[in-house]
């Protein structure tokens, strides 16, 4: 007899089921009359005598392991081979229909290696070729289970088994990682490396189909790190080479995933995972912003946006599968920004930044250049946006830290120019008439995309040295001269 650890503990470990096409339990009728050899005071001599027989067993010695398919399922990654390891439940009787052994009673599967002397030769015989899921009757002879000595009170010597048996999964201790690719999107150029940051959604099942997990039930992707360690050694190899919107199955064996000791209470120890994948988008944070230009306009772009410039621009938004999240059409007029002045994400700022006026541009931002990862309203977070851009109209900004500029030199007596009722203090109003003038003119120009009131009012109080609601002659300094003065300390 062989022997498992577990079947030390009963039947159970050793598996055997000899079933057999013959009829047991039918009773029959025996006569015995004259010529019957009588036993000495219990049988007189030609005594009729009557057997009433039930049939418990019958084998023959060139009988072989009987197996019949119950249920084959419709898909079948992989059958049994000697020196895999199987993982089945099953419930074991003798041909008579007397039960001796059940899996299901222990709470779990039935674990062992096949063609490797831990089964009985008829179970090791019978598990060949199944598949995942699959349901079989293995009927087995006594010589090809307990044979003369049976084992234990439970089954008999010369006992046919019979078992049905349930596949639940199936690996070999040198499987490695299996992939699947179930739908691949048109246009793949980036596959996934190690080091890349994935947002992904999945399935996680068994091999026999059971569900342990899945982001959708969570409503949010899971992300993580690919090829780093954070995830299961199976799953960390499968996200590898995978596309932004690809669809694949992933079935990792348990040396690749929870070992033999399993995790929580959905899966089981040595079991085999199945995950179906897919892939939302994934960056690596050195990335820079993509851009691709769409098209060009027809005429010579000698100007293009730079950082201070105020631009206008339409754009459509999205995720890289497609999900929709803003648009500027929505409002029917372009978005307004000056650039280089933190007034959108940087990606965006940098995207927009060498357009010509009426170009078109794809920009594919990574998270570190948008939302972060802790999102925006509307946007996951580690996001990768894609955007659509269409410049609009670009007006020059001016330098670093000035609000107006004259196109020429300024005024030569810029004080009495000011003074307009010559009292030799100008208040904001007399302040205000002259610089719009100025821009009006076409003699300068106030920083692009704000509010020009505004930014009189600032450029008054930056001159009103003292506060005291009027600008003198010795308060009037232009920035140029400002900045040549601190020149002058810092020497």
């Amino acid at each position: 007899m062989q022997e498992t650890s577990r079947q030390k503990q009963g039947p159970q470990g050793q598996k055997p089921d000899a079933q057999r096409g013959r009829g047991t339990h039918p009773r029959s009728h025996c006569i015995c009359s004259a010529g019957c050899i009588a036993a000495a005071g219990l049988i007189p001599p030609d005594a009729t005598l009557y057997f009433d027989v039930v049939l418990l067993d019958v084998w023959n010695k060139a009988d072989t392991v009987q197996v019949s398919t119950l249920l084959r399922p419709p898909h079948c990654p992989r059958m049994v081979q000697d020196s895999d390891f199987v993982r089945y439940h099953y419930n074991g009787t003798l041909l008579d229909g007397t039960a001796f052994d059940t899996s299901y009673s222990s709470g779990g599967t039935y674990d062992t290696y096949v063609g490797s002397g831990w089964l009985i030769k008829g179970m090791d015989q019978g598990l060949l070729g199944m598949c995942p899921g699959e349901r079989r009757k293995i009927i087995i002879p006594p010589f090809l289970a307990y044979g003369e000595k049976g084992y234990g009170t439970v089954i008999p010597a010369h006992a046919s088994l019979v078992f049905h048996v349930l596949l639940i999964d199936v690996h070999n201790p040198k499987d490695t990682v299996q992939l699947e690719t179930l739908e691949l999107p048109p246009g793949c150029v980036r596959r996934a490396v190690a080091g890349d940051f994935m947002r992904y959604h999945y399935n996680g099942s068994l091999m026999d189909g059971t569900l342990f997990d899945s982001s959708y039930s969570r409503n949010h992707t899971y992300n993580t790190y690919v090829g780093q360690g954070y995830i299961i050694p199976g799953m960390d190899q499968g996200l590898q080479g995978a596309c932004v919107g690809e669809r694949r199955r992933i079935t990792i064996p348990p040396h690749l995933a929870y070992g033999e000791n399993g995790t929580g209470d959905k899966i089981p120890g040595s079991a085999v995972l199945v995950f179906d994948v897919h892939v939302i988008d994934f960056h690596n944070p050195a990335d820079p912003v993509e851009v691709t230009t769409l098209s060009r306009p027809p005429e010579p772009c000698n100007e293009t946006a730079k950082p201070g410039d105020f631009v206008r621009y339409h754009y459509n938004c999205s995720l890289l599968d497609g999900t929709r999240l803003f648009s500027s059409h929505d409002y029917e007029v372009p978005q307004e920004a000056t650039l280089g002045a933190n007034k959108v994400i940087e990606g965006l700022d940098e995207g927009l930044q060498g357009m010509c006026v009426g170009e078109r541009r794809q920009l594919v931002v990574p998270p570190h250049l948008a939302h972060g990862e802790s999102g925006a309203r509307g946007v996951p977070g580690s996001a990768v946006l894609l955007f659509e851009v269409e410049l609009v109209s670009r007006e020059e900004g001016l330098p670093a830290g000035y609000l107006f500029v004259w196109h020429e030199d300024p005024p030569a007596n810029l004080f009495e120019d000011l003074d307009l009722n010559k009292d030799g203090e100008v208040p904001p109003e007399e302040f205000s008439t002259f610089i719009k003038a100025q821009v009006s003119e076409g003699k300068g120009r106030l920083m692009p995309g704000q509010d020009p009131e505004k930014i009189i009012g600032d450029m008054f109080q930056n001159q009103d040295r003292n506060q005291d609601g009027k600008i003198t002659a010795e308060e009037l300094k232009l920035k140029s001269d400002e900045d040549q003065e601190r020149v002058h300390e810092e020497l």
